[in-house]
């Protein structure tokens, strides 16, 4: 057992006592092992903290959300009091940002299928890392430019 923590670098990888077929740690095509902290450069890494990120930032946002839906609640006025506050610009900026959240979510789960269902081609993560990333700053900048024409 202690020789597959040895194997693995001595990065605390656990054993057990019955190991099952392909049990060990991940390697690397040169035979290097994986380890996460150390990979951090790679741009499957930042793709997966982005969309860690974004999904408790809109989590976060829920509440807020229904809050503002309960202002119709509690009549006419202050619902129109809530509307008016959000003509506001840091309110404004924060809904640009919302909308790149949750587009950057959206594709950067779209991504995580592709891989799920198609596989892990390491040639094409970079290609669909860029094409999620671009898909939600253009949908971010679609939304501001829609917001300065109102």
């Amino acid at each position: 057992m202690a020789g597959l923590a040895r194997a693995c670098g001595g990065r605390g990888v656990r054993t057990h006592r019955h190991r099952t077929a392909g049990a060990g740690c991940a390697r690397r095509r040169g035979g290097d092992a994986v380890n996460a902290w150390s990979d951090r450069g790679h741009a499957a890494y930042w793709a997966f903290l982005v969309h860690r990120i974004s999904g408790l930032a809109l989590a976060l946002f829920l509440p807020l959300h229904f809050v503002a839906l309960a202002q119709a609640l509690h009549g006419e006025v202050a619902l129109e009091g809530f509307l008016r506050w959000t003509k506001a610009p840091l309110v404004e900026a924060s809904e640009v940002a919302l909308v790149f959240l949750l587009a950057a979510h959206l594709t950067g789960g779209l991504r995580l299928l592709f891989v799920e269902f198609v596989g892990w081609r390491s040639e094409t993560q970079k290609a669909l890392i860029a094409t999620a990333g671009g898909a939600a700053v253009f949908c971010a900048l679609a939304f501001a430019l829609n917001l300065v024409q109102n």
